[in-house]
């Protein structure tokens, strides 16, 4: 699930050398933290939050399928 979150995130910024994540894991609960430079956190946040939303949309279809919760934060 690492490495799909990382393939979106990356094609969604323009300076995806700057993209930095963090994950941790307690039980069935997933947490990434995802960090990218100021120009590209609107991108990757978009309009009221559309773009980020259905990246956790479809993070969340997954983790479903393996009976867990996954929460994506952009810091």
């Amino acid at each position: 699930m690492k490495e799909a979150l990382m393939y979106i995130v990356n094609a969604l910024v323009t300076e995806p050398q700057a993209v930095k994540m963090a994950s941790s894991e307690d039980g069935n609960v997933l947490r990434f933290r995802l960090s990218v430079s100021l120009a590209d956190r609107g991108k990757l946040i978009g309009k009221e939050g559309r773009v980020i939303k259905s990246v956790r949309t479809l993070l969340q279809a997954v983790a479903a399928a393996q009976n867990k919760k996954v929460f994506v934060d952009v810091v």
